[in-house]
């Protein structure tokens, strides 16, 4: 039997095509090939980037005469590339699924699939599977890199750009577990045979009426415990007022990560992992900026998914000899999610734009965009 124009294949989408099928592991390969070589060419460049605008200062000769090793510099990199990679990951993504689509298009098997009865989006769907897999695994890389790298990491380019063979973090205000404020003039993380140790602490605990102060020249962290010097403490009600000498901090539950938490906050907000805002958000309810970060980190997976949509249909709706130009503009839109998505994480941090708009306003405007190209695309 001859088959006619609009007759539906067998094994065409709606008739059984099994996913999971010879197509899909042909597209899933395909895929996985193309997102290698975009995390090589993506992070590559960034990394060069960076050393190009930084190399000769960290090669420089410190105050002490010497100067850091070729090897240092590598072993700094290679713990920042993590942190480097989660900032572009949905970029990597974008564009590996680009070099499959102009894959599948150079050997007009796009052309062919439709002529089965084949969409593009049931072609495609294993992209789309791919880049879902991968967002979700960056939610899961940033909380390991944060725990295992974050610490090694900033020692190294602390020391490439200060030569303090300890870091120093300076000027940290701190809550702790019941939300208490707790002010640190310097912080000096543990090293080889030097407990983790704290400049100048001042901390304030209110109980009803009453207020306690603790002041201390230096406090010292040891077997969980931090063991005051010179360190004292008052008592101040409505109508006294009482000091005592204090050892211990007691009434005050904080430890060394929190403090580094809290200098990350600071200094790195937009690195923090999904853990760590969440413990800032337990310490401080109320606080808009830990409110906004931790939706970032919610809607930050969807953003992979995002860039497919509204990046790929400009490749599909063009020839071969036209296949640049829709790369192009894919790209331009992309690069108009990102400037969208940096403003409105910016408002929702100064508080101007609700966390939950400020994190998912421009997911949900791009991805709904997104279906409309798809949907506009050659089926």
């Amino acid at each position: 039997m001859t088959r006619q124009p609009g007759d539906r294949v067998p094994g065409a989408l709606g008739t059984g095509l099994r996913l999971g099928g010879r197509m899909d592991r042909y597209v899933a390969k395909l895929f996985v090939g193309s997102y290698a070589v975009a995390l090589l060419l993506v992070v590559g460049i960034f990394v060069i980037l960076d050393l190009a605008s930084n190399l000769d200062d960290y090669l420089a000769t410190g105050p002490d005469g010497t100067t850091p090793s070729g090897w240092l510099v590598l072993e700094a990199y290679l713990y920042n590339t993590p942190f480097l990679f989660l900032q572009v990951a949905p970029f990597v993504t974008l564009v590996g699924g680009l070099f499959t689509v102009s894959k599948l298009m150079k050997a007009r098997e796009v052309v062919g699939a439709l002529g089965a009865g084949v969409s593009s989006r049931r072609m495609l769907l294993p992209v789309f599977l791919g880049g879902m897999l991968l967002g979700l695994s960056m939610f899961g890389l940033r909380e390991w890199a944060t725990e295992s790298l974050g610490s090694r990491r900033d020692g190294l380019f602390d020391y490439l750009e200060t030569r303090r063979e300890r870091p120093v973090l300076a000027d940290l205000w701190v809550k702790d577990a019941t939300g208490n404020p707790v002010r640190i003039d310097s912080f000096y993380p543990a090293s080889e045979g030097a407990p983790a140790r704290i400049e100048g602490l001042g901390a304030t605990l209110r109980q009803g009426t009453r207020w306690t102060n603790v002041v201390a020249r230096r406090a010292t962290y040891v077997d969980g415990t931090w063991r005051l010097e010179e360190g004292y403490r008052e008592d101040v009600d409505s109508a006294t007022r009482s000091r005592e000498q204090l050892t211990e901090l007691g009434a005050f539950s904080f430890s060394p990560r929190d403090i580094r938490t809290a200098w990350r906050a600071r200094e790195q907000p937009t690195e923090l992992s999904f853990s760590e805002t969440t413990e800032l958000l337990s310490r401080d309810p109320d606080n808009v900026q830990w409110q906004t970060l931790l939706q970032t980190n919610l809607s930050f997976p969807f953003a992979h998914l995002v860039l497919l949509l509204v990046g790929l249909p400009f490749l599909l709706r063009h020839d071969r000899s036209k296949g640049p130009e829709g790369a192009g503009m894919g790209f331009i839109l992309c690069i108009f999610y990102f400037a969208a998505d940096f403003i409105a994480r910016s408002m929702g941090l100064e508080g101007e734009l609700g966390p939950l708009l400020a994190a998912w306003l421009p997911i949900l405007f791009f991805g709904s965009l997104g279906v409309v190209l798809f949907s506009s695309a050659r089926t």
